[in-house]
Formats: C-alpha cells, sequence, structure tokens
C-alpha cells in the first residue's frame, strides 16, 4: 500500500502502483487538510468574494463574474468544453499515473477540493478504472487542460475508461463497481484540470522504461565487446577517476563487472591498440546518459509533488492567489533533455551493429550471415537500425523552443512540455528496438567466438536471449525477431 501525502511520492512508489497495481491511501492527515481547503472555498462563495476559476469565467473570460447559483454549472461547462483531445488514448500505464498524481497533488490543500473528489481517484486507481484520455491537444501550459479534462470526464460518468483491458462508457463501469458519478462544486473542474499531470505522467513512464533500457544498453554493450574482442583496459577505474563524473564510473564498473571473468576480451595490443570510440567510449557516453536521466527524475519526483493548479489557497482562505504553477516549463526542459540523452543510447549502439555486421570492420563472417552471398544475415537490421536513429534525431528536437498563444493572448506562453513528454517515449521505444537488433547481433558474432568463453553475467543474459531469438541459421524474417526482442527487454 502507497500511502499520499502530497509531499513525499517518489518514482519507486509510482512505479509500483502503475505497473505492479499497489493500492494507495490517502494520509488523515492530508485528508484534513482537504477539508480545510474545501471549507475555504465554501466560505468564498457564500461571501460572494470575487475569486478567479471559483465564481468568474476562465482564461480571457476571467473578468466575467458568474452568480452563485450557477458555480457548478460553470464546473461540468468547464470540463466539457475543454475536452478537447485528439488522437490515439495514451497508454494505460499513463492514464493511471494521471490519476496518481492528481490525488497527490490535490490532497496538498492548496485547491479547495472536497474529500469525495479525492476519494473517487482512489476509487479509480484502487479497481483499475483507468480513464481514455487522448494523447495530443495540450498545450503545457493553463495545465494538461485537454487530457486532463478527459480524466475528469470519466469521473463524472460522461467520458470513457479501461477496463480489465477493453473500452467502456464510464458510466456503466461506474454502476458496475457501485461508484457514484461525482458532481462537480465550486472550483473542482479547474482544480482537476489545471496541473501538469499529463506531461509528468508520460514523462514518469517514459523515464522508467528509459532507466531499464539504459541497465541493458551496457549489458547489451558487453556482449557485443565479447563479439568483438573488445580491449578492457578503456574501462579501468583509474581512467574515469581522473574525470570525475560518478555516472561515467558507475558504467564503467557495471562494464568490468559484466565482464569479469570472459575469454573474448583483450587487452591493448594483443590484437588492436585501441578500439573504436563506440567501444571505448562506452562509459562516457552511457554515463552522460545516465547525468541526464538523474537530473530528470529529480525534476519528476519534484513534480509528482507539486501544487500546479491555479488559483492556490493558502491562510483558510484569507488568501488566494492566481500563478501559474501550471506552467509546464521545468517538465518540459527535463522530457526534452531525455529525449537528446536516450536518443544517444540508440546512436552508439547502430555504431556497434554496424561494426558487428561490416565485414572491413571486423573478422566475423559477413553480415554475420551463414552463408554470405546466398544469405544476407543481419545486413538489413543494420538498415533498419540506422532508420530508428535518423527518425529519434527529428523527435529530439526540442519541443520546449517552441510557444504559440491562446486565449486571446491571455496565455501568450506555453511550454508544449506534453509533446516532449510524448515524444521521449517514442525516441525511447525506438531505442529498445535499436538494442535489441545489437543484442540479436551480439548474440551472433559469439556464437562465431564461442559461447563458451564469455563471461558469466554476459553467459547468463546470451541464454536468456536465446530463448527468445534463435540462433540464426538461415534468413528468415527478422522483423519478428526484432519485435519479439524489444517486447523482451523492455520486461526482462
Amino acid at each position: 500500500m502507497v500511502t499520499l501525502t502530497g509531499k513525499t511520492l517518489n518514482v519507486e512508489e509510482v512505479k509500483r502502483v502503475i505497473f505492479q497495481k499497489e493500492k494507495v491511501e490517502v494520509a488523515a492527515e492530508s485528508m484534513q487538510d482537504v477539508m480545510n481547503s474545501h471549507a475555504a472555498v465554501e466560505k468564498i462563495v457564500q461571501d460572494d468574494r470575487t475569486i478567479y476559476g471559483i465564481n468568474t469565467g476562465f482564461g480571457k473570460f476571467s473578468d466575467v463574474l458568474i452568480d452563485a447559483c450557477d458555480v457548478k454549472e460553470l464546473q461540468i461547462n468547464l470540463i466539457r468544453s475543454h475536452a478537447c483531445g485528439v488522437g490515439d488514448p495514451f497508454p494505460e500505464s499513463v492514464s493511471r499515473a494521471m490519476l496518481l498524481l492528481r490525488a497527490n497533488a490535490l490532497i496538498k490543500g492548496f485547491s479547495g477540493v472536497r474529500p469525495a473528489l479525492i476519494e473517487i481517484l482512489v476509487a479509480f486507481i484502487n479497481q483499475e478504472v483507468h480513464p481514455v484520455i487522448p494523447q495530443q491537444g495540450s498545450l503545457g501550459a493553463s495545465g494538461d487542460l485537454a487530457p486532463l479534462s478527459h480524466l475528469a470526464l470519466a469521473l463524472v460518468g460522461e467520458g470513457e475508461v479501461f477496463y480489465q483491458g477493453e473500452i467502456y462508457p464510464s458510466l456503466k463501469i461506474l454502476e458496475k463497481k457501485g461508484i457514484a458519478p461525482l458532481t462537480l462544486e465550486a472550483k473542482e473542474g479547474l482544480a482537476l484540470i489545471n496541473g501538469t499531470q499529463a506531461m509528468t505522467a508520460m514523462g514518469v513512464v517514459a523515464y522508467l522504461e528509459a532507466e531499464n533500457l539504459a541497465f541493458k544498453s551496457e549489458l547489451i554493450a558487453a556482449i557485443t565487446m565479447e563479439g568483438l574482442n573488445g580491449i578492457i583496459d578503456a574501462f579501468e577505474e583509474e581512467i574515469h577517476l581522473a574525470r570525475g563524473y560518478q555516472q561515467q564510473v558507475d558504467t564503467a564498473k557495471r562494464m568490468r563487472m559484466f565482464l569479469s571473468g570472459s575469454k573474448l576480451t583483450t587487452r591493448q595490443g594483443e590484437i588492436r591498440v585501441q578500439d573504436a570510440y563506440s567501444i571505448r567510449c562506452i562509459p562516457q557516453v552511457h554515463g552522460a546518459t545516465w547525468q541526464a536521466l538523474d537530473y530528470v527524475k529529480e525534476k519528476l519526483e519534484i513534480e509528482m509533488n507539486a501544487a500546479t493548479d491555479n488559483p492556490l489557497i493558502f491562510d483558510n482562505g484569507n488568501k488566494v492567489i492566481s500563478g501559474g504553477n501550471f506552467h509546464g516549463q521545468p517538465i518540459a526542459f527535463a522530457m526534452d533533455f531525455m529525449k537528446i540523452a536516450v536518443a544517444e543510447l540508440a546512436n552508439i549502439s547502430e555504431r556497434r551493429i554496424e561494426r558487428l555486421v561490416n565485414p572491413q570492420l571486423n573478422d566475423l563472417t559477413p553480415f554475420l550471415s551463414p552463408n554470405p552471398g546466398l544469405e544476407s544475415g543481419a545486413m538489413i537490421m543494420q538498415y533498419c537500425a540506422a532508420s530508428l536513429v535518423s527518425e529519434n534525431k527529428t523527435l529530439a528536437h526540442p519541443a520546449s523552443v517552441d510557444s504559440i498563444p491562446s486565449s486571446a493572448n491571455q496565455e501568450d506562453h506555453v511550454s508544449m512540455g506534453t509533446i516532449g513528454s510524448r515524444h521521449a517515449h517514442q525516441i525511447i521505444r525506438n531505442v529498445n528496438k535499436v538494442l535489441a537488433i545489437e543484442l540479436i547481433c551480439a548474440m551472433q558474432a559469439v556464437e562465431q567466438r564461442g559461447v563458451e568463453k564469455m563471461a558469466e553475467a554476459t553467459r547468463a543474459f546470451y541464454d536468456k536471449g536465446r530463448e527468445i531469438v534463435p540462433s540464426i541459421t538461415k534468413d528468415r524474417v527478422f522483423s519478428k525477431d526484432i519485435e519479439a526482442c524489444a517486447e523482451w527487454l523492455k520486461h526482462c
């Protein structure tokens, strides 16, 4: 059970909730903060104070006053009108993460919602009911308005949800589960959709996949090292301590561990004096990716515990401030950084693939073919890797350098952070396939060298990999091997 406090949620807890379906609860003191904050909103309505989003319109309509009798209708109108998302839905894992992060933000006690709203969010999580949320349509400032509106639609019984692998009308599943649809009260619609939970949820799911791939990339590179009789000296600790980057030191240490006991690696001068950069500089390049991932993780954990709606309520309602915490710039930058850093894992992997298949760069059979000429072997796998790497270069263009005004120029600078997070996820999926190709080629190369000479760690990974992709004894449809290996790498 993960206990939400609004302050302490971390990536590991999110991982357990998303992928292991761990249930959540709200800390009692946090629920008290929610009640206090809601009481402040009720008093504002009773006192007929003019507060943005409670009894005014939204965006450019912020100067339009709303009668007290219409504040509930104001909130449901907001959700319906802002549910303009288009395109394929986010993966269920992202939808689940959005529920979790929205609940965690609202229990901080700055948003003025009722406990009932928190309870339905928690019920959706614990009963594995996940809103269908289109991926496209958010500018990443004023919050993820369109995606979060689709989340809110599911809560009020007007949207669609994933349940047990199928899509249903939300109301049907609410009735099945005995959950009363939420009726929005003052500020609750705005509190639900003003926030960065779409980009942050997509970001944390992407980060978790990237973290797993970054570890796997080193193990795969170690098998490539063996397939190419790589020089182990380049990973000696002194070299990396001399530069001073801890992530580089750590990567080199893992490479030494993976290759410990291998009879397929060499020492400098035995076969060649130096390896190419894609081999020799694994700690420097992969280590730099880890530096970026550490930065991304830090920003995600701050944002997961942030109050990102507007306005925010302080001092029991005596101070209500309109600000801009919904602006996704910190996450937009982090997503763009992750895009570039993870794309590099594929860039360097593709160069290692080339060294494995190019007969001018090794002494293996050309293109690792069992019958060169008659059979092409891994020739076109390298083409596929090159295509994915090139696509990543386009996707890695920073989304955060763009902005476009909205709401009649009231909202005149936006982050595009949600686009950045989506592109990061696409890049990570492409990198996964490139690494799968490297692994397939590396396994074929070590077979030619002698798998009995492999290190213990790399041999264990090779044996598991061979359960997914059999040895290349003749040409076949390698697309199926690449997809199967990529899927395995995501979960192994």
